[in-house]
């Protein structure tokens, strides 16, 4: 069976200079998960910050900008 959202990403606000944490869940654990701004795959370094625990997947953007909304 594919995988789905059991809960899709909520809007989120924060400050400029702060973090934020972006979260949903799947129907499947473990599932591959690929975190995009439109059409550019993110990757973990200082600004992203990816974590996956069973269903629930997770991005944290440290350091925001207004370019990051």
């Amino acid at each position: 069976l594919p995988v789905l959202f059991k809960q899709e990403l909520q809007s989120t606000e924060a400050e400029e200079g702060d973090a934020a944490t972006l979260r949903c869940e799947l129907t499947k654990p473990k599932a591959p998960v690929e975190w995009r701004r439109g059409d550019v795959p993110l990757y973990p370094g200082l600004k992203y910050e990816m974590k996956q625990q069973g269903t629930t997947a997770e991005l944290i953007i440290y350091d925001l900008e207004l370019d990051d909304s």
